[in-house]
C-alpha cells in the first residue's frame, strides 16, 4: 500500500502537544480520558477519509470549494483560514518550546554546569532547530518533506510502543476509560479541549487535498486513499493511547505534579527505569520534530488553496509566511514560558474553528451530481455526531478558560 499523506496527518496530530496532553492525563486520571482519544481518532479518522475522498471526486481542495459552494463562502473561507492558523501557530509556539527543553534536558543529565546558563542555551537550540527545518522548506518539496516525515514518525511510534511494554495497564482500566465521563475536577475541561484540539486538528482535514495533490493520486487511487485514513487514524489512536497508559501506569495515583519537562523523566524512572525513559524522551523529540514541518507550512497551504487550490511550496510567499512562523515559535524560548504550562494552553485554541471546519465538510460532502460516492449515510451521522462532539468540547473548555 502506498502511504504517503496519512503521515502528515501523523504529523499534525501527534507532536508535543498530544505527548503531553496524554501525560497529564494519564498523570491525573489514569485511563478515564481514553474515550476521548477513542472518539477523536475515530471522527479524525472520517473526516480524513471525507477529505481526500471529496478531492478525488471532484478535484476541488477544501478552502477552495468552501469559497466557491457555501453560502457566504469567502467570509466562511477567510474565517476558517484564520481559526486554524491561528491554532496551528499556537501549537508550533509550544512544540518549538517543549522540544528544545527536552534536548536541554537531556544536555543536562550529561554537561556539568550547563544548567547555569540555560536561558540562552534553550534558545539557542531552538533557533538552531528552526532554522534547520526553515532551509528544508525552502529548498525541499513534496517528497522530501515525506521522507523526513517517515523517519520521525517511525522513531516515534516505535520509541513510545517499547516503552509501553514497561508498564502494561489493566485490561479493566482500558475498558472503563472507553465509557465517557469528564473527572469533575479543576481543569479537567481545558484538558479535554487541549485533548480535542490536538487529535482533531483541523488542519489535518484542511490540507489532506493538498498531499494528495502532491503525491499525484487520482481517481484510480480511492482505495488507496481511503486504507491511508484508516492507517493514520489508528496509528493516532495506538501511539497516543500508549503514551496515556504508560504515564497511567507509571504515575497515575502517586502525587506527582508534571510542571516541567523533567518532571515526567523524574517521575519516570522508578517504574520504567533509565533505559525506557531515555527511549520514552527519544519518542518526545520525535513527535516534536514530526509537527514543526507541518506546522510551518499550514497558513500558506491554505492560502495557496484558498487562492487557487493548489499545493504551494515554491512561492515567495510560502517562504515568507513560512519565515514570520518560524521567527513567532521562539516564542516560548525568548520569554522563557513554562513550556508544558504552555503547551497545554496552546492546544486548546485548536478547538475553536473545529466546528466550522465539520460543518463545512458536511455540507460539502453532500453535494448532489458531483460524483461523490452514492452511500454516505454513516460518514454523514458519523460527521454529524463529530459537530456535536466538537461544539460540546468548545463550550466545555471555554467554560474552564473564562471560569
Amino acid at each position: 500500500m502506498s502511504f504517503g499523506p496519512g503521515i502528515f496527518a501523523i504529523g499534525y496530530t501527534i507532536g508535543t502537544g498530544s505527548v503531553t496532553a496524554m501525560i497529564v492525563a494519564g498523570n491525573d486520571f489514569g485511563m478515564d480520558l481514553l474515550w476521548v482519544l477513542f472518539f477523536s481518532c475515530l471522527f479524525s479518522g472520517v473526516l480524513i477519509y471525507v477529505s481526500g475522498s471529496y478531492y478525488l471526486s471532484t478535484g476541488e481542495t477544501a478552502l477552495y470549494a468552501v469559497k466557491k459552494h457555501l453560502p457566504l463562502g469567502k467570509f466562511l473561507a477567510i474565517s476558517i483560514l484564520i481559526m486554524v492558523g491561528i491554532g496551528q501557530w499556537n501549537s508550533l509556539i509550544g512544540i518549538l518550546g517543549i522540544t528544545s527543553n527536552v534536548i536541554f534536558e537531556i544536555l543536562s543529565l550529561n554537561v556539568p554546569g550547563i544548567d547555569q546558563h540555560k536561558y540562552f542555551v534553550v534558545l539557542g537550540i531552538a533557533i538552531l532547530i528552526i532554522g534547520i527545518f526553515y532551509f528544508l522548506l525552502i529548498k525541499g518539496n513534496y517528497n522530501l518533506f515525506e521522507r523526513v516525515l517517515a523517519l520521525f514518525v517511525s522513531m516515534m511510534g516505535l520509541s513510545f510502543l517499547f516503552t509501553l511494554f514497561f508498564v502494561l495497564p489493566q485490561p479493566t482500566e482500558v475498558i472503563l476509560g472507553l465509557v465517557p465521563k469528564i473527572p469533575e475536577v479543576e481543569g479537567a475541561g481545558i484538558l479535554v479541549a487541549a485533548f480535542v484540539g490536538t487529535t482533531m486538528a483541523a488542519a489535518t482535514f484542511l490540507s489532506r487535498p493538498l498531499f494528495i495533490q502532491g503525491k499525484g493520486w487520482t481517481k484510480e487511487d480511492y482505495t488507496t486513499q481511503r486504507n491511508d485514513s484508516i492507517v493514520a487514524a489508528l496509528l493516532i489512536f495506538i501511539i497516543s493511547g500508549s503514551i496515556m497508559a504508560v504515564a497511567s501506569g507509571s504515575l497515575y495515583g502517586n502525587g506527582h505534579e508534571i510542571t516541567h519537562v523533567l518532571d515526567m523523566s523524574k517521575a519516570l524512572e522508578p517504574s520504567v527505569g533509565k533505559l525506557a525513559v531515555t527511549i520514552f524522551f527519544a519518542g518526545t523529540l520525535s513527535a516534536g520534530l514530526s509537527s514543526i514541518f507541518p506546522c510551518l507550512m499550514i497558513v500558506p497551504l491554505m492560502i495557496g488553496d484558498y487562492n487557487s487550490g493548489e499545493l504551494d511550496v515554491k512561492s515567495n510567499n510560502f517562504k515568507i509566511i513560512t519565515g514570520i512562523a518560524s521567527v513567532l515559535a521562539l516564542t516560548v524560548p525568548i520569554f522563557g514560558f513554562n513550556p508544558i504550562k504552555g503547551q497545554i494552553f496552546t492546544q486548546v485554541f485548536n478547538v475553536f474553528g473545529l466546528p466550522l471546519v465539520v460543518l463545512s465538510f458536511l455540507v460539502l460532502w453532500n453535494r448532489k451530481n458531483v460524483g461523490l460516492p452514492n452511500k454516505r449515510l454513516v460518514t454523514n451521522i458519523i460527521m454529524l455526531a463529530a459537530l456535536i462532539f466538537s461544539l460540546i468540547i468548545m463550550i466545555n473548555g471555554l467554560k474552564d478558560i473564562f471560569g
